[in-house]
């Protein structure tokens, strides 16, 4: 079956359609994604490491959860669907908060990305796709600090903490 996804302008604002493929060799075509961040009570980062299998970044370390909105979706819908098919998490819509919305380009794609953070209780089991993601942990901040620019994370997610940590949220 071929995926088919929302065309965007920068605002959002739909314009169209175009399939999986079309987007990801087309960085004029840009469509929408979530990405989530899960903490823990110590402000440990859960990541996920993926699989070699991916089009995209196979075998690094990621965001939480990320992934394409489908066609007609909220991105609080969206965010909260690839949370549960991802890791297994089905948090309500008050667990999640918004942090920002940007544009993410590259020589492969572009994307409208929104991002969300939560805070789960640390005894929460997190149940990883084995098919997307190859292995799942946290991360204490110092240790992604230690780690950027090292080849290890994907230019996503660097680009993306970059951005929370500008964003100041302590819990």
């Amino acid at each position: 079956m071929t995926e088919t996804f929302e065309i965007v302008n920068e605002q959002g604002e739909f314009l169209g359609y175009a399939t999986r493929r079309e987007c990801h060799g087309n960085p004029s075509l840009i469509h929408q994604t979530v990405h989530v961040l899960v903490f823990d009570k110590n402000s440990n980062l859960w990541m996920q490491k993926r699989s070699p299998e991916k089009d995209i970044q196979p075998g690094k370390w990621d965001t939480s959860v990320g992934g394409h909105m489908a066609v007609g979706e909220t991105p609080v819908e969206s965010a909260l669907r690839e949370m549960k098919e991802e890791i297994g998490l089905d948090l309500n819509t008050d667990e999640l908060k918004f942090c920002y919305t940007y544009l993410m380009r590259n020589e492969i794609e572009s994307e409208l990305v929104r991002t969300y953070y939560c805070v789960i209780d640390n005894n929460v089991k997190i149940n990883f796709n084995r098919e997307e993601i190859t292995e799942g942990m946290f991360w204490d901040r110092r240790d992604i600090e230690s780690a950027l620019g090292r080849n290890i994370f994907t230019p996503n997610f660097e680009e993306e903490w970059m951005r929370f940590k500008q964003t100041k949220i302590l819990f």
